[in-house]
């Protein structure tokens, strides 16, 4: 998407809080592009808060123009006295209406502008808990964002995410809260779950309370402990039984393993920890692990998993480099 007039015309209807569900999730599409659309969509912005200053700066030299105006007649001004006199009558009450229209826009351009700022909460390098305007509870994984109106208007709670976040969204009979994460959209009214967005694939999974997913016209409707998978290759949501506790990690600070899989663990603490652990051989990638690791450190969580495994898969582990080796 280029930045050019039908980007300009979405938007000012973004800001104007009159975007489609569609047109948001094009706006947010666009933004996460290249650093030249953010910058782009900065300066936009602040041509809409500098009409606020249109009340206070808005002159008009009346006489001034007036004399223009006279100069530009073809015949002398003295010679028609009483058309100069009733001319001057209409002229000031047009012009003191036009500035009165320049400070009117100025000042709902301005309402506009705060009332219906695009928001962006990333969490780099840490995992960021926050509250939306709604009241509901957001927490970002790490590399993770969403977008959002500073306030909610029309008839839904509309967010787009890129990466992993836990909601914990507060009830809203009358405004459904809607996530927009790839092909997929959670809709939901009051609950608390979790959306993973990857490459070709996102995954929802529901704590509490009920979550509708749905990819184009097929949808979902998922309860406490399951979720839901949209990928490309699929036309529509994959339902399913969670049965993985570790998706919680990042929030709780805590690891827990019920029959898990070492790659998945492995995985998961690769993220936590910023680290490059990698398995050698497919015979331990599936060997499973039944504990609970809170708030200890990798190098504690790796020596458990070691001793673990040890008498029945002679399992080691080596640093190589700014490697871990699991063989």
């Amino acid at each position: 998407m280029e930045s050019s007039d039908i980007i300009d015309e979405l938007l000012v209807k973004y800001l104007l809080g009159e975007a489609s569900a569609a047109e948001r999730q094009q706006v947010a599409q666009w933004l996460a592009l290249s650093d030249n659309n953010q910058r782009y969509f900065q300066q936009f912005e602040l041509i809409w808060q500098q009409s606020k200053q249109l009340a206070a700066t808005s002159e008009v030299d009346e006489e001034a123009a007036w004399q223009r105006f006279k100069q530009r007649r073809s015949k002398p001004a003295q010679e028609q006295p009483a058309p100069v006199k009733n001319m001057r009558q209409w002229l000031r009450p047009l012009m003191a209406a036009a500035v009165l229209l320049l400070i009117s826009t100025g000042v709902w351009l301005w309402h506009a502008y705060n009332s219906n700022r695009l928001l962006n909460l990333y969490a780099q390098d840490a995992v960021v808990t926050d509250t939306l305007p709604d009241g509901s509870i957001v927490t970002l994984n790490k590399q993770s964002s969403i977008h959002y109106m500073a306030h909610f208007t029309g008839g839904e709670r509309a967010i787009t995410l890129s990466g992993e976040a836990f909601f914990n969204v507060a009830p809203r009979a009358d405004k459904p809260f809607i996530i927009y994460a790839s092909d997929a959209v959670i809709k939901v009214l009051g609950t608390s779950f979790n959306v993973r967005t990857k490459a070709r694939e996102t995954e929802v999974i529901v704590e509490t309370g009920s979550v509708q997913v749905s990819k184009h016209q097929y949808a979902v409707q998922l309860q406490p402990n399951e979720k839901a998978l949209v990928s490309d290759e699929d036309v529509k949501p994959l339902k399913q039984v969670n049965s993985d506790e570790l998706y919680n990690y990042y929030r709780t600070k805590t690891f827990v393993c019920n029959k898990t899989p070492l790659y998945k663990l492995v995985d998961k603490l690769n993220e936590a920890y910023n680290a490059h652990i990698e398995i050698a051989g497919s015979n331990l990638r599936n060997l499973q692990l039944t504990t609970t690791f809170h708030n200890q450190s990798l190098n504690e969580i790796l020596e458990i998993i070691r001793q673990t495994f040890q008498p029945a898969a002679s399992l080691s582990i080596v640093k190589e480099g700014d490697k871990i080796i699991i063989r």
